[in-house]
This record gives C-alpha cells, structure tokens and sequence, in this order.
C-alpha cells in the first residue's frame, strides 16, 4: 500500500529534491519511495520454496515445505530463520553503510524493503533480541545495525525490544575472513544471557543484518535456550544464497 506525503514534506521536496538512496538520481514529486524505479527492480526478494527451518531456497513449487539438507542431517538449534532478501546490491551497499558508517539516512531505503518482504512467518516473540556487539566495537561504529533493524521489523513492538539480554563477552574476528570450522570456534562461549529469567519460558526472536553461514545467530541461539528460552526465531535482512 503506497504512502501519501504530507503537504509539509511535498513543501521541503521542491525546496530540497530528493534523490534515490543508492545511484542518486532525482525522485519525482509524485514518489513516495526512497529508491528510484530502477534500483527497486534490482532488490532480490526471497520467496518460497524454502527449507521450513533455516530459510535456505530449495527447489520446488512454491508451496513446498520440506527440510534442505543441512537440516535433516544437523538441525540447527533455532525453530525457524528467514531473511526478506539476497544479499546483493543493492542490500549490500545499504546495511554496509549502515554498519561501518553509522550511516542512518539509508533506514527509509531499508524499511522500504521490509515493507514488501511479505510474509516471513514468524510467531509474534514475547521478546525481540538483536545479535550484541561487544562494546568496543559498538563504541567504534557508534551504532549496532541489529538494534536499527530490529525497530524497522517490529516497529509496532518496542516494548518487546531488549537490546541488552544478550551480551557479548568477547570481542571476537570480524567472521568475514574466516572459514566454517574457524568461524565456529571464533564464537564459541562468546555470548551469555544478562539474566536468565528474561528469557526463561519465552519465545525469542532473534535479530541480525545478514545470516551468512548462520554461525553467529546458531551461537546466539544455543546461548538462548541455554538461559531456558522457550523457542528461537531468527530474522535478518539478508541472506547470503545462491541462485537456483
């Protein structure tokens, strides 16, 4: 459902024309989104089939349900994970200038794209967990883009928003430069619940900017359920998939 502007914001669009978030090219007068037409058209949307625990996109007719894998032979411990998108451009570009740049005037583009994600099957979480930085590294960012999206996702549930439930006890490795064994020992006993009862008998809803290999939202759930969560849900923005 589109959007109509208030006369205050058409007013400030003729003083100061908006431009798209991404290639920059003027947005008409008459455009709600914060993305131009053609950079809309490369957004990758994830839509079924795909596996019902972890997300992945598996083959198949759309109402197909089945387990990847993965999953039959090691089930994660979180019940279910999903992401709106793939991870490409012009995600990519937009959570990259979210994350290392402190950037927040890129949160209208990536609303944007949780708007029309469509379902994502989540159960409504008694609590909404956003993966931690360690605080050295939030002092260098100055932001955690998880706590950003979390408010994006479920901006009609704030109270449920507990930023601080999941500590992280270690400043680990960026994950990106290592491989699946190294990235699982890089974060094993790298986080800790704050308080147990916070957790204990909820439904938690995770929350990350890109699920990759899934090691750090796997962490963090264990760490969950360790702690007497009920169930885990995870929610990213992006996923890193190929093609089918």
């Amino acid at each position: 459902m589109s959007r109509q502007k208030s006369w205050r914001t058409t007013c400030l669009d003729l003083l100061f024309p908006p431009r798209c978030l991404l290639c920059g090219q003027p947005l008409g007068l008459e455009e709600v989104a914060p993305l131009c037409r053609e950079c809309r058209g490369k957004i990758d949307y994830l839509r079924p089939p795909f596996c019902r625990c972890c997300g992945e996109k598996v083959a198949g007719g759309p109402d197909r349900r089945h387990l990847c894998g993965r999953c039959l032979g090691q089930p994660p411990p979180y019940l279910r994970a999903r992401a709106c998108i793939r991870y490409d451009q012009p995600a990519s570009e937009l959570l990259h200038r979210l994350k290392y740049c402190g950037d927040t005037s890129v949160l209208p583009g990536l609303e944007y794209i949780i708007r029309h994600a469509g379902s994502l099957e989540m159960p409504q979480p008694d609590l909404i967990v956003p993966v931690p930085l360690h605080p050295q590294r939030l002092k260098e960012r100055g932001l955690n883009q998880s706590v950003a999206l979390a408010r994006l996702f479920f901006p009609g549930s704030l109270r449920h928003l507990h930023p601080d439930v999941l500590v992280r006890k270690r400043n680990t490795p960026a994950q990106t430069s290592l491989n699946g064994l190294a990235r699982r020992k890089n974060l094993r006993g790298a986080f800790a619940v704050a308080e147990n009862a916070l957790v204990q008998g909820r439904t938690v809803c995770l929350v990350d900017d890109v699920y990759t290999t899934g090691t750090t939202v796997s962490e963090c759930s264990r760490t969950l359920l360790q702690a007497g969560a009920r169930e885990v849900v995870v929610l990213t923005l992006a996923r890193v998939t190929p093609a089918l």
